[in-house]
């Protein structure tokens, strides 16, 4: 699953907002999940976890006017891939409104 989001700001800006909400929903969420792992490399965010048993992971790449998400779920959820991008897509959408 792929998903590109246009930003208007600078990459620092772009990837503070990234890095503040993963932590508000890890705290919202967090109990959820199970070995959840995540860093930084440059501007790319590398992330796994557990979620019900399922395994997801994936990156968050910044570039200079994108935010790329790439994400790789469970054959299992792949029924749910179009819902699961809608609601990233609108998230996003608000993340990265100037």
């Amino acid at each position: 699953m792929r998903i590109t989001i246009p930003h208007k700001m600078n990459k620092s800006t772009a990837r503070e907002r990234v890095e503040t909400r993963l932590h508000q929903l890890l705290n919202t969420y967090g109990h959820y999940l199970s070995e959840v792992e995540h860093r930084w490399e440059g501007d790319r965010l590398v992330f796994s976890g557990k979620a019900k048993g399922m395994k997801a992971n994936g990156t968050v790449d910044i570039t200079d006017n994108e935010v790329i998400i790439d994400g790789k779920l469970p054959l299992i959820a792949k029924p749910f891939e179009p819902r699961i991008k809608s609601q990233i897509e609108k998230e996003a959408e608000t993340m990265f409104r100037v």
